[in-house]
């Protein structure tokens, strides 16, 4: 569960493996590229001339598709792919070279089914004929999810192992699968359970989640002799939603801000004004913290960005060593509750609720963990040898300084609910105004050397969550099926009669799913089947994607596979057991966190009730 280290490759041609590096950075780079300017291009002219661009809509779509699935390539070409098991960090040896062939067997088999079903998704859509814009045919475009599969498959092979030996053995044990698949010895119902036992198994040591979503997917559709062209078909309608296409562009915002010099400014922004309090070094770390993570959409992101520059400040602020590690571990992920961050918009779209209602519906609860958080830090901080006064001059200096960037929640904000744009505009918006301040006002990035690697390194991480998404929808659609929500939707009715009991039973299974899946899974798969219940009992949807997101913020800390739990023992360098024990304060105040913001409906509802009320 890693998103650590750029993508390797350079922009200097060599073999031919660096031509295809650099032409698949190149595209991704474009794409995104043409997702900012289209949207744009589309408000420039619809205000100037009232006519806007022919099918802008479907073609920014569907380059989100083609940055989805150029970034899977990019995550598995640096074998970046999101895991749930943090296995292969403990084993050694031959051990850890088993594990790797057995796991990519199946890792392969997989991928290589998806390959082979996304090719006959593209081939009825091709015979269908449907046209894109400007004469280009859909299919032409979906022909990117077998390729992108294909590309997958590949680079699974190479990293099966460290040697050929290893690889080809792999590669045969996934043909072993792949032959048993393809003639089964007993009828398919027969062997879906001992499949999803393997898949088990290869989840455990250290497989893609995109497999274990995917290839839970396959084996439960191929059981009950459904074509698996579902599955592609899920993830098409997926990432081509109309929503979607602000989760790349406002991480892309993000990800200039990581990579230039905004840690810095803000540091210094939010030290001058509350540094010079008992606990300001704290108070300091949750707000740049939140700052960052709205923005980058992922904790592990600021942690990476954000953890070399807090962690000496916390120490020279005489927090020990425990304290300072486990504040920075939590506050990675607190702004995952203020917008625009992409856990929320991909719970809107999977729980059709408005964006701007979930966006309001978070800002309150976001700021009440902010302020736990930091309350926290004040209570193990201790009053510094030499003590600091406010000094007006040097927060004006240091506000002055990060002026732009301060001012982006403000262009994000303005965009989403002035009602002047869409929200896939105001994130193209948002996107140019971050590439505008670190490439050409602060300089921190070049635009021609610096943004490519930048917006590679975004692609990496969209492709990597999108192709979770995708395959993850799949899965739930063999849930919607089975009926498996009509069914646990009658249970709870018939067992459980209070609200508040469904409200706590529903928080002790969301803190256990997010110890065992990873967020964007969870969206996908666990979303359709809780807010068919929480209707039931008569709360509101957004209250209710609130506690779900709020419950992952916790997942985070959660073992065994909380990310930020193995981010900070990459980034730190610290034991994954020292890491857990010095989160265990945090983990505590957000969850009395969590209980008020579930207890206490109004704090989460209030602002979209507001903002319905205005005219």
């Amino acid at each position: 569960m890693t998103w650590f280290e750029s993508p390797s490759a350079a922009w200097k041609p060599g073999s031919w493996r660096d031509r295809l590096v650099t032409a698949e950075n190149i595209l991704v780079t474009l794409a995104l590229a043409a997702m900012v300017v289209i949207p744009l291009a589309e408000v420039v002219l619809r205000k100037a001339f009232g006519v806007g661009i022919s099918g802008s809509t479907s073609l920014v779509q569907h380059l989100c598709l083609v940055v989805g699935m150029l970034g899977g390539a990019i995550a598995a070409r640096e074998n970046r792919l999101l895991s749930l098991s943090a296995l292969e960090m403990f084993l050694k040896g031959r051990w850890k070279s088993a594990a790797k062939i057995v796991g990519g067997s199946v890792a392969i088999a997989i991928s290589a089914f998806l390959c082979i079903a996304s090719a006959q998704f593209v081939q009825l859509e091709r015979e269908a004929g449907k046209p894109l814009a400007y004469g280009i045919p859909i299919w032409a475009v979906e022909l990117i999810i077998p390729l992108g599969f294909g590309a997958v498959t590949l680079r699974l092979i190479r990293h099966a192992s460290e040697g050929w030996r290893g690889r080809v053995t792999a590669t045969l044990l996934a043909c072993v699968l792949a032959w048993v698949a393809w003639r089964p010895p007993f009828a398919p119902a027969h062997l879906v359970i001992p499949f999803l036992m393997i898949l088990l198994v290869a989840t455990i040591l250290g497989v893609p989640i995109f497999v274990t979503m995917g290839g839970a997917a396959l084996i439960l559709f191929w059981g009950e002799d459904v074509s698996i062209v579902s599955i592609p078909t899920s993830h098409y309608g997926l990432v081509t939603n109309p929503s979607l296409p602000t989760v790349p562009l406002f991480i892309l915002a993000g990800y200039f801000l990581a990579e230039g010099g905004a840690s810095k400014r803000l540091i210094r922004v939010f030290d001058a004004l509350v540094g010079q309090f008992r606990g300001g070094p704290a108070i300091m770390t949750a707000l740049v913290c939140a700052f960052f993570t709205m923005f980058t959409g992922g904790s592990g992101v600021t942690i990476l960005a954000l953890g070399g520059l807090l962690m000496p400040v916390l120490l020279a602020a005489k927090y020990s060593e425990r304290d300072a590690l486990g504040l920075l571990t939590g506050a990675g992920s607190l702004g995952l509750l203020f917008p625009p961050c992409l856990p929320l918009i991909l719970y809107a779209v999977i729980a059709k609720v408005p964006i701007k209602e979930i966006f309001l519906g978070g800002i309150l609860p976001g700021i009440l963990l902010v302020i736990m958080t930091a309350a926290w830090g004040i209570w193990k901080g201790t009053p510094t040898a030499e003590r600091r006064v406010f000094v007006w001059k040097e927060a004006r200096e240091a506000m002055w300084a990060a002026k732009w960037e301060l001012l982006l929640p403000v262009v994000a904000f303005a965009g989403l609910f002035s009602g002047l744009a869409t929200p896939v505009e105001a994130a193209a918006v948002t996107a140019l105004y971050a590439i505008i301040v670190e490439t050409l006002i602060y300089r921190d990035l070049r635009i021609i050397r610096d943004s490519p690697r930048v917006m590679s390194e975004c692609g990496l991480l969209v492709g990597g969550v999108f192709m979770i998404l995708g395959v993850a929808l799949a899965f739930t659609n063999w849930l919607v099926d089975a009926e498996v929500p009509t069914h646990a939707l009658a249970w709870v009715q018939s067992s459980i009669h209070s609200k508040y009991v469904f409200l706590l039973l529903l928080n002790l299974v969301l803190l256990v799913a997010g110890s065992v899946m990873e967020i964007y899974a969870a969206i996908i798969v666990m979303v359709p089947l809780i807010v068919p219940i929480g209707l039931a009992f008569g709360i509101n949807p957004i209250h209710l994607g609130i506690i779900f997101l709020a419950n992952m913020e916790l997942g985070f800390l959660m073992p065994p596979v909380g990310m930020n739990l193995l981010l900070a023992s990459y980034r730190f360098k610290k034991p994954l057991a020292e890491v857990c024990w010095s989160v265990l304060p945090m983990l505590l105040v957000l969850f009395i966190g969590l209980m008020l913001i579930t207890y206490i409906p109004q704090m989460t509802t209030f602002l979209p009730d507001l903002f319905a009320r205005s005219p």
